[in-house]
């Protein structure tokens, strides 16, 4: 456990994982000065919040004092190549991860989930089972709340489901969880990582570089990429496939998803019974059951909470069907990945809302299926220009300045049948708070028509 009693510590980011931590820091009867280079008109609600628990702060640019600390707390949403964290570095000063900071004060088990898509839908879930399995179960991380808001609340015979991003495993020290899972691994977020698929893998596989022989690892059989770079751990392994047999972990076998350990089916279900669809959610759930199983958990209310397990807002999430149009809020893609899952899983004809603050996307990957589904897309955001000159010559594109400008045009283009998808393979920040806010926007404009 940190010692930081009386120690003054340096919280750089003042949205949810900084809020968490400068909290905690205070509560545990440390000196914590929060510092965020945004500006005060975006973070109102934070400098209301930060005032009102009397701890320090300033904004809109990290000064000197940000330096005076004995220990400094990064949020997940801060570069780690920033300024303040390269001058923090040249002065020695010990540097790390709310998830991090956090893991030191839970004596909980800690599920850690990380891959590139499906996260939040998989965290979701198992927490969801857990406590539908009797067992008292958290989720938080970059879902709900921050890790540091639960850490402390929490008690040996309970469980966290957290959802880890590689940012947040880039600067971990000793974060150990019980359960690591990691579901996948396809390029993403490469601006973070100089435009290396390898070093953004390896910042993945760090979630179980602590692990030990009692601990356990669930990984995709399936992700190529994952496969490419895995090291063997010295935690117990377990896989989950929906196209091989699987000796301890998962695999999909005539419709039918069953866990196996040694070779022996402890537990089976048809896909059929599992509510939410698509392989990429079978091979979701298969983490989950694995976990589930872990712990020897019922299984007949494993299969119930499968059964009535809804999914997740912002995911594939229909909005409303106006006259035969379907509206589908997908603002949860911010990579192009998940755009081949959205695309996937319609049979109708698509117009797609492409764009927001590009990552190095790489809009090959969704070429073919574009030109087979799509019949128009409407490229919004700061990427705006660089979606519209690499799909134009390939299937109808239109720049639009916002969403209330794109539902009124589809409004008037779509027909009976079609699927107006929001599915950007973007960020959200260079017009919206977050993921969420993006996709709430679009589901009240749509809900006002």
């Amino acid at each position: 456990m940190l010692e930081i009693k009386n120690k003054k510590i340096s919280i750089i980011g003042a949205v949810r994982s900084g809020l968490g931590a400068a909290k905690l820091a205070k509560q545990l009867g440390a000196i914590p000065f929060v510092s965020d280079a945004g500006s005060e008109e975006k973070l109102k609600s934070s400098i209301e919040y930060l005032k009102n628990e009397k701890i320090d702060f300033e904004i809109s640019n990290h000064t000197e004092k940000v330096f005076d600390c004995d220990l400094m707390i990064v949020s997940p949403g801060v570069p780690s190549d920033s300024e303040v964290i390269k001058n923090a570095k040249t002065k020695n000063i010990k540097i790390i991860s709310e998830l991090e900071f956090a893991s030191s004060f839970c004596k909980a088990n800690v599920i850690g989930i990380t891959g590139t898509n499906g996260k939040t839908t998989t965290t979701s879930l198992c927490d969801y089972l857990f406590n539908e399995c009797g067992v008292k179960s958290y989720s938080a991380g970059n879902i709900g709340l921050a890790f540091s808001e639960v850490a402390t609340a929490t008690k040996e015979s309970e469980f966290v489901s957290l959802e880890i991003s590689s940012f947040q495993l880039d600067l971990i020290d000793k974060f150990k969880p019980k359960v690591a899972m990691i579901l996948n691994i396809t390029p993403d977020h490469l601006n973070r990582y100089e435009n290396s698929v390898e070093k953004y893998a390896l910042s993945k596989l760090k979630i179980y570089e602590n692990q030990d022989a009692n601990d356990y690892l669930i990984l995709s059989k399936d992700s190529e990429l994952l496969n490419q770079y895995f090291k063997k751990p010295k935690s117990n392994v377990l896989f989950f496939s929906t196209s091989k047999k699987v000796t301890n972990g998962c695999y999909l076998e005539n419709d039918e998803v069953r866990f196996v350990r040694n070779d022996v089916v402890e537990f089976s279900c048809k896909v059929s019974e599992i509510y939410i669809k698509g392989e990429h959610n079978i091979q979701n759930a298969m983490a989950v059951i694995i976990a589930a199983k872990i712990f020897n958990l019922d299984n007949e209310k494993i299969l119930e909470a499968l059964k009535s397990f809804k999914g997740v807002e912002h995911r594939l999430e229909l909005v409303r069907d106006i006259e035969g149009i379907k509206f589908i809020n997908d603002s949860k893609a911010t990579n192009v990945d998940s755009v081949v899952v959205a695309l996937k899983s319609f049979d109708d004809p698509i117009f797609l809302i492409l764009g927001g603050q590009d990552k190095g996307n790489d809009y090959s990957m969704i070429e073919d299926l574009v030109i087979e589904k799509v019949k128009k897309i409407y490229a919004i955001g700061s990427s705006a220009e660089k979606v519209f000159n690499y799909f134009h010559s390939k299937v109808k594109t239109e720049i639009k300045k916002d969403f209330d400008d794109v539902i009124n045009t589809a409004l008037s283009e779509a027909r009976e049948g079609d699927v107006v998808l929001l599915s950007p393979a973007c960020a959200s920040f260079d017009m919206f708070d977050n993921y969420e806010h993006r996709g709430k926007v679009f589901k009240e404009i749509i809900n006002n028509k």
